[in-house]
């Protein structure tokens, strides 16, 4: 069999998916910086980076299967045209690779951040959405970049577009973003919430919708691969009733988390360490990012857990990863 190549499987989302092709029977090659290595799974490891070519062609040499999994997930970088490099470039050049050894099929990790949010509503993957609706680096990348995964699969690459919302779960080892508000509210450390909201879904669920994408899906399509809707007070009232904490009750208002935001960015600019409230997480948190995953329910058979099986899980693993000096 031939192996998969799957990148970022050294990262949170990834991994899961590296997991999940291993399970499923699949070998299964990494795409890793030198230096970074997958843990705990049997997986062949490439040295490459997405910004140089000709290490892509050699990882993807003889791989049936990609899945493009890896991106530079940061809300604030010092010199955000690294976000463009590899979001964007590093896209077009793992894209050209593949195509250039004959790859039979690719699944493309976008993020629900690419699809349009309504006013008041929900959105899907035929919500009108442009660049200009993109708040900050990190989203613009990552649109221009499902731009490139369509523009190649209408040019005959087999391509199909997957955009998870809010993964949560296990081995989360960074954390994510969202994985940090799970953490956050373990260590006690956030006094307060603003009225934002997301849809969570269990990171193995997204990870098996990775796996029903490539067999499944059409190419050149997208879908949206989420479980539940639910404002982060939603959230912190589920964290409370799964560990027995008390949940934050001071709803701060988005004025006051702004002007932290451009605060904290302004220092992180001078000091070079990242905020602890950037302002592009503000801006984007002004959107409550709900969406429907009924199209791939429908095409895919994709059958998320609630999300408070996410959150329970993220807990446990939170928990257990505490002796670890990332969590404490």
């Amino acid at each position: 069999m031939k192996p998969v190549l799957v990148t970022g499987a050294s990262g949170f989302l990834g991994w899961h998916v590296a997991r999940a092709l291993l399970e499923r029977g699949y070998s299964v090659r990494a795409l890793v910086r030198p230096g970074s290595r997958v843990t705990e799974l049997d997986v062949e490891t490439a040295a490459g980076d997405l910004r140089d070519p000709a290490s892509l062609e050699r990882a993807v040499a003889g791989c049936g299967l990609v899945f493009h999994v890896a991106a530079d997930y940061r809300l604030w970088a010092r010199n955000p045209a690294d976000l463009y490099r590899s979001n964007v470039d590093g896209t077009r050049n793992l894209l050209e690779a593949a195509r250039n050894s004959g790859a039979e099929r690719v699944v493309y990790t976008s993020t629900v951040g690419c699809i349009g949010f309504p006013p008041g509503g929900v959105g899907d993957e035929t919500t009108p959405v442009a660049l200009e609706d993109m708040a900050g680096h990190y989203k613009r990348s990552k649109f221009m970049a499902e731009r490139i995964a369509l523009e190649f699969a209408a040019g005959g690459l087999p391509v199909v577009i997957v955009n998870p919302a809010a993964p949560v779960g296990d081995h989360d080892v960074k954390p994510t973003p969202t994985g940090k508000i799970v953490l956050d509210f373990l260590k006690g450390d956030m006094p307060a919430f603003i009225d934002t909201g997301l849809n969570v879904l269990d990171v193995r669920d997204c990870a098996e919708g990775h796996l029903l994408a490539l067999e499944r899906g059409r190419a050149g399509e997208r879908y949206i691969l989420g479980s539940e809707n639910l404002t982060l007070a939603g959230i912190l009232r589920e964290l409370a009733r799964i560990t027995g904490r008390k949940a934050p009750t001071v709803r701060l208002p988005y004025a006051a988390a702004w002007c932290a935001g451009v605060c904290s960015t302004a220092w992180a600019g001078i000091s070079g360490v990242p905020p602890r409230v950037p302002l592009e997480a503000v801006r984007m948190a002004r959107k409550k990012m709900w969406v429907t995953h009924e199209k791939a329910r429908r095409e895919l058979g994709f059958n998320p857990a609630p999300a408070r099986v996410a959150l329970a899980r993220a807990v446990e693993w939170f928990l257990g990863a505490a002796g670890n000096p990332a969590f404490v």
